[in-house]
């Protein structure tokens, strides 16, 4: 079955569907009840904890790793979600194995940190697991606020503020709340449809309703929102990609990494999904490598990330690096697109060698090719659309009106990372409140 006439290398069904189901199971299982004790042995429960101060949200991770020891789970989730209310997904998706397992005592005394992010999510699984929401809606307090966008920085933002006792509307342009969580992180992170589980749990709360479907600048303008609410946050991310600026990055078989993985995400079939024979990823975070594994995992035969700066620049962590190349994939560092080749559909992808000195990156002038019927663009997102909802500078949120809030990937100052967008949200939130009630 093939996915173009044009492309005859990519097609479905490369392995067979147990395969793929097996590939795209969950990647880190989860702790049992006795796993979970024996790793929360492992804490010093140290009184300054380094951890506390790694975590963007600063989560008291060792109050909940005792909270677990002791076996009082649910409270262990509410310590966890008074910080992060994404805590159950930032357990699956946060690199903490550069944050705060990279800071715990155990790591610089053994090499071993504490396992807190399976802890995390141990907690918060077993909370949800059970039922219920464990926060209470203060009596309303009359204010309205737009929530623009769906995703964690919006949805930490719009619980914080129902919270408080305020209403809330949210705003998203897709048909799905969720953003990145529920379209960009590899499958295999995040099993059994949990991002689309933790929404409706948020939502517990009361006072927040979802209107998707909405973009803003098309069907809203922020002077509509700024009439009608009594505040407005922004967390609209980053809808755009950026160009290889590459000669025939044009052609057949050429896409975005972010919608490859969006798709996948949302195709409960995945022996339906086609994938190349020979695929080149360009790009060094973890859209990267996110977009490359899963070529893998659903048949690739070759995989190969590309990256113009050395390896230590990726912005994917050494942890994710060596996951890809543990999965098959082979990374080359030190080289630039500079020419996609192929009668109407890719063929190969034409690479310069380059050297990163004190006068920035330079082409070397040697090249070199890769064959490839499949190229995945994973080089950084820009803001797009929503002309009129503050100054953009550098494809970013600079300045805003007076009532309006952001954050998130849309303001350059999320790291791509889903527990820093939480944070502010939820810090957003808090001067919202103080705002309106002031």
């Amino acid at each position: 079955m093939s996915n173009s006439p044009l492309t005859p290398g990519i097609v479905a069904a490369r392995l067979p569907a147990e395969k793929i189901a097996a590939h795209f199971s969950d990647h880190t299982p989860a702790l049992d009840r006795h796993e979970a004790h024996v790793a929360a042995d492992r804490c010093y429960f140290c009184h300054d904890a380094p951890c506390i101060t790694a975590c963007p949200t600063s989560i008291d991770i060792p109050l909940f790793i005792r909270q677990i020891a002791t076996g009082t789970a649910e409270a262990a989730a509410r310590t966890i979600w008074e910080s992060n209310i994404l805590g159950g997904m930032c357990a699956r998706v946060c690199p903490t194995e550069t944050l705060c397992e990279e800071a715990c005592v155990r790591e610089a005394a053994e090499g071993k940190p504490v396992e807190i992010g399976r802890l995390q999510r141990f907690a918060t699984d077993t909370a949800m697991a059970r039922g219920g929401h464990p926060f209470t809606r203060a009596a309303s307090t009359g204010k309205t606020v737009a929530v623009v966008g769906a995703g964690p920085a919006g949805l930490a933002c719009a619980h914080r503020l129902a919270l408080h006792g305020h209403d809330v509307v949210i705003y998203e342009r897709r048909a799905k709340a969720g953003g990145l969580n529920e379209f960009g992180i590899a499958s295999y992170k995040s099993t059994h449809d949990f991002a689309q589980a933790e929404v409706d749990w948020l939502l517990r709360i009361g006072g927040i309703a979802i209107k998707t479907g909405v973009e803003l600048g098309r069907d809203v303008t922020l002077a509509d929102l700024r009439r009608d609410h009594d505040a407005v946050f922004l967390g609209i991310g980053l809808g755009g990609v950026n160009a290889l600026r590459a000669e025939g990055e044009d052609k057949e078989g050429v896409r975005d990494a972010v919608d490859f993985i969006a798709e996948l995400r949302q195709t409960s079939d995945l022996t339906t999904l086609p994938v190349g024979r020979d695929v080149v990823v360009i790009g060094g975070g973890m859209t990267a490598v996110d977009a490359a594994v899963q070529s893998k995992l659903l048949g690739a035969q070759n995989v190969t990330i590309v990256y113009r700066r050395g390896q230590e620049k990726m912005s994917a962590s050494g942890y994710e690096q060596d996951h890809a190349t543990s999965a098959g994939v082979r990374i080359i560092c030190n080289a630039a697109p500079v020419a996609v080749h192929g009668n109407g559909s890719v063929r190969e992808v034409e690479f310069a060698y380059t050297v990163d000195d004190p006068d920035g990156l330079k082409q070397t002038g040697e090249t070199f090719r890769l064959k490839a019927d499949q190229v995945f663009k994973a080089i950084g997102q820009t803001l797009t659309g929503a002309p009129d909802v503050a100054t953009v500078e550098a494809g970013k949120i600079a300045h805003l009106p007076a009532g309006v809030w952001a954050g998130g990937d849309c303001t350059g100052g999320g790291e791509d990372l889903t527990v820093t967008a939480v944070a502010q949200g939820r810090d957003a939130a808090e001067s919202i409140h103080s705002s309106l009630m002031g």
